[in-house]
């Protein structure tokens, strides 16, 4: 008894210090980036546009990309793969078939972007004949997070108690009206936990961005048919050119710091959404 009671405590204790060291890893990356990127993050680095001939620097049309990006392939991986998630757990019968889904969901998830931007390149910019534009890099991301998606949705949808199922069939409601109504607010949680590790897998891709949305750092026009046509860097492309291409650090780190606070600003937004939508 006493041994296993040590035993305890030195697991507990190496939990412990485990957690402690992720945490102090965290902090001191976020210090960091704050510390080189805070005196370069202006406003007019965010406003502006970036000009050689006067040798200024601006990521507007960068931070604009991302954010249709984000938008883009999450309106179409999220319906995709909420449904390929609600089939599999509710639909389905072969538990073959549904093992064999859910493994190549596994699968997939863990391939190296560099994989999907290839895909990519092959399929949407030159089969599809999309060129390097933001559609392309759009549809690209949405295969790569569906995986994600089909797996953390599939997972909430299996936590729900099967006497949330039974309840609602014997009160009298169809198969998909109790999934609608009881099945999928109970999986909320799951679901916006897969949208917002979608949203920062999506900010943080380089590979497949830079390989299939271009470098551009211009100006797009706003019109439907012109700006998903257009090629444009995003913020992790941006930062990319300005580190490896140009050397310019300040402005590499500023756009670091970017990231980081438009990550935490859209998984506060979508967490937000979530508890509002949540019965």
């Amino acid at each position: 008894m006493r041994s296993r009671k040590r035993r305890d405590i030195a697991g507990y204790i190496l939990l412990c210090a485990n957690a402690a060291l992720v945490c102090v890893l965290l902090v001191a990356i976020t210090a960091f980036v704050v510390y080189r990127g805070a005196p370069h993050l202006t406003l007019q680095l965010i406003t502006g546009e970036e000009s050689i001939l006067h040798g200024t620097a601006g990521i507007l049309p960068a931070i604009i990309n991302t954010l249709v990006v984000i938008l883009l392939s999450l309106m179409l991986a999220l319906p995709i793969g909420i449904g390929t998630a609600i089939y599999l757990t509710e639909y389905a019968k072969n538990r073959i078939f549904v093992s064999g889904i859910e493994f190549a969901s596994g699968v997939l998830a863990a391939i190296p972007s560099i994989i999907y931007a290839l895909v990519g390149v092959i399929i949407f910019c030159t089969s599809l004949g999309l060129q390097k534009t933001l559609l392309a890099a759009s549809l690209t991301l949405s295969i790569m997070i569906l995986p994600t998606v089909i797996r953390t949705t599939g997972e909430s949808l299996k936590a729900v108690p099967q006497s949330y199922r039974e309840g609602a069939l014997g009160l009298g409601a169809g198969k998909w009206r109790s999934i609608a109504t009881v099945v999928l607010p109970s999986a909320l949680g799951g679901i916006i936990t897969g949208c917002i590790l979608s949203i920062g897998r999506i900010i943080g891709e380089s590979a497949v961005l830079i390989y299939t949305a271009g470098l551009s750092t211009a100006m797009q026009s706003f019109l439907p048919q012109d700006f998903l046509k257009a090629s444009g860097a995003t913020l992790s492309s941006a930062l990319y050119i300005y580190a490896r291409e140009r050397c310019d650090l300040n402005t590499a780190f500023a756009i670091a710091l970017l990231l980081l606070i438009l990550t935490l600003v859209l998984n506060l937004a979508v967490g937000w959404i979530g508890r509002k939508l949540k019965p």
